[in-house]
């Protein structure tokens, strides 16, 4: 892995020359969903037998470690954010060899991490750079529906305080796939209502903060569980104040890209008091999360599989960067 050298170098660089110049006024977030960031071995209790060494991905150690550091090397061009929420995390050992066995070690990031019900075990998870976000709090918001026999990925909410002592409150999503029509649909529906009820359950319980919730929401902006369940409509701002920002990006691009269409189905939302302002947005789409399209013009995600065709990338997903600004 040639980049891994080059990664370090680069990251030891990068640490010595933005300690001087970090602006204590602005706080950086990044959501990927890291697609299938699973360890090699099978655990009996979730159906992850398909990311094992004889399973149908062939999954390895070698495999495993290019996407680590591959996440890592990302990380590093995205000028090492103070937080970064992760989707489709099996474990605490991933983000465990993310955090200690890559060179973001150098930069202090630590992680966390709740095992959720879903069925193949995969979670949202967060990591975080010590000296750049302390945390207060951490805890899960159960969204599954076990009397029907439904389990999805639980909203991770963490609340903490930024190097200039202001709270910033981040809920991690992952909601439901498009798979199953109107009942999946109904499902994203009602999670977006949760989400709204917990968005203002934590401006009310830290009042000024900013609350910031990201994640793979599995729709556009102006799909239902959004523009109804989140109470945008047609706008970018609903009742509550709470904005999506991902409104502003480009619409020729997106952060997923399903049968040659591009969408923001991962988005960021932002419920902020008026000491905050919003610096940027960013889809991040460096040439080495790209390849191109087989039967159509353009570009795509490259991904970790194309089927059960290993192909060295390391997301169908490509992040979201926000910079958030204190106001001075």
């Amino acid at each position: 892995m040639k980049y891994v050298g080059i990664c370090a170098i680069a990251l030891a660089f990068f640490v010595s020359e933005s300690t001087m110049a970090q602006n204590d006024n602005v706080f950086s977030a990044v959501w990927w969903n890291v697609e299938n960031l699973f360890d090699t071995r099978d655990d009996p209790k979730t159906e992850d037998n398909d990311f094992t060494p004889d399973g149908e991905y062939r999954w390895t150690r070698r495999k495993l470690q290019a996407k680590i550091q591959g996440i890592a090397k990302t990380l590093v061009m995205a000028d090492l954010p103070d937080v970064v929420g992760l989707g489709e995390v099996e474990n605490k050992y991933v983000l465990r060899e993310l955090c200690n066995g890559t060179p973001l070690q150098q930069a202090g990031y630590r992680y966390v991490h709740h095992d959720s019900p879903d069925r193949r075990g995969i979670d949202v998870a967060l990591i975080y750079r010590k000296d750049r976000f302390r945390v207060l709090r951490d805890s899960t918001v159960n969204v599954s529906d076990s009397a029907a026999g439904f389990f999805t990925r639980d909203m991770l909410v963490v609340e903490g305080v930024t190097p200039a002592g202001d709270t910033v409150c981040l809920v991690l999503n992952h909601w439901p796939s498009k798979r199953g029509g109107d009942e999946a649909e109904a499902r994203r529906l009602a999670i977006a209502e949760r989400l709204r009820s917990v968005m203002n359950d934590l401006k009310e319980r830290h009042p000024g903060c900013a609350v910031v919730a990201m994640g793979d929401m599995n729709s556009g902006a102006d799909e239902a569980p959004m523009a109804v369940g989140m109470g945008f409509g047609d706008d970018s701002i609903n009742a509550e104040g709470v904005r999506n920002l991902t409104w502003r990006l480009p619409r020729d691009w997106g952060s997923h890209k399903f049968q040659g269409q591009w969408d923001y189905i991962d988005q960021v939302l932002l419920l902020a008091g008026d000491g905050w302002m919003v610096g940027d947005l960013k889809l991040l789409r460096y040439d080495h999360l790209l390849t191109g399209e087989k039967n159509r013009p353009g570009v795509r995600p490259r991904r970790t599989n194309q089927g059960p065709r290993y192909e060295g990338g390391l997301s169908d997903h490509l992040p979201l960067r926000l910079r958030l600004r204190r106001k001075e």
